[in-house]
């Protein structure tokens, strides 16, 4: 199975779908999809009514390998069961899609102008959990607001770190340093990044592979070298907030990168819709992504 995982994930067409809102997250998406805070009343209630949204989305027509090469689930997620298998199960069997997983535990305070990821002393519990539900490979974010070269450094360095446990681990790791969209000097901030990205791939042992998850980029093409590094199995990009027309856009610029959008995908789905309803808009959203992510 890993093999042929591998190979879909490096040379397939299509996009990589993110359900992996947590718990930060997790009521903004809830509430995009028309749950209100007032339909639950704590945490694990919170946490069943996302997982029926995932379930939705995961067991929908629309949702098919054809379009779509992996997803990327939260931990909550992993350990749930959709039709009696676990979700990675589900996915890989099931759909013909590939799981992984993100494993950060959220964002430190922001210093020179990044926010690194906290710390995450049970990683390697997690890792073996995630070998033990049938994982693909890994997520993890950081973000950076400005083109501050020693925060850019320090984000960068510490994702290469935590990659190679992942790495030691038989997991594939997507790398995440997200450049805020909203940042007066994205333009520099990726140029550095760039940079700094590089020098890491370089420097990795020809056994080592990553993936890297990105901004779409101010400058179309910008990542180009990153593209086609051999220590690189694919890069993907997120919607980062840009609405999905926007994102779509964008991305068709760019050639080989593809999507890895959550928000962009999730948008028009509401809990209120009949399953047909729900089934249409999430294929007309799953279908515009797959264009800008295959043309070029």
């Amino acid at each position: 199975m890993q093999d042929n995982q591998f190979e879909k994930i490096k040379n397939g067409q299509g996009f990589i779908a993110a359900l992996d809102q947590s718990g930060g997250s997790t009521p903004k998406a809830l509430a995009n999809y028309g749950v209100l805070e007032d339909a639950y009343s704590n945490e694990d209630e919170m946490f069943d009514m996302v997982h029926e949204m995932r379930t939705r989305i995961i067991t929908s027509p629309a949702f098919d390998s054809d379009y779509i090469l992996g997803a990327i689930l939260f931990e909550q997620t992993m350990d749930r069961e959709i039709e009696g298998k676990y979700t990675a199960d589900y996915l890989a069997e099931k759909k013909g899609i590939v799981p992984f997983l993100k494993v950060d535990k959220g964002l430190a305070e922001p210093t020179n102008g990044v926010q690194l990821m906290k710390p995450n002393p049970g990683l390697d519990e997690l890792l073996k959990r995630a070998n033990e539900r049938h994982i693909f490979g890994t997520k993890m974010r950081s973000v950076i607001k400005e083109a501050n070269p020693e925060g850019i450094k320090a984000v960068v360095d510490q994702q290469f770190e935590v990659a190679k446990q992942i790495i030691a681990a038989g997991l594939v790791p997507i790398i995440e340093p997200e450049v805020d969209i909203n940042s007066s000097d994205k333009e520099k901030s990726e140029e550095i990044l760039n940079g700094e990205l590089l020098s890491h791939l370089n420097n990795l042992a020809d056994t080592d592979n990553v993936m890297l998850k990105l901004s779409i980029p101010t400058v179309a093409n910008t990542y180009q070298e990153l593209i086609q590094h051999p220590r690189v199995v694919r890069v993907v990009a997120l919607s980062g907030g840009y609405p999905r027309v926007e994102a779509n856009k964008k991305l068709k610029e760019n050639a080989g990168l593809i999507a890895s959008f959550s928000r962009a995908l999730s948008d028009d789905l509401n809990v209120k819709q009949t399953d047909q309803e729900f089934n249409a808009a999430l294929k007309e959203a799953v279908e515009s992504i797959y264009e800008a992510s295959v043309k070029k």
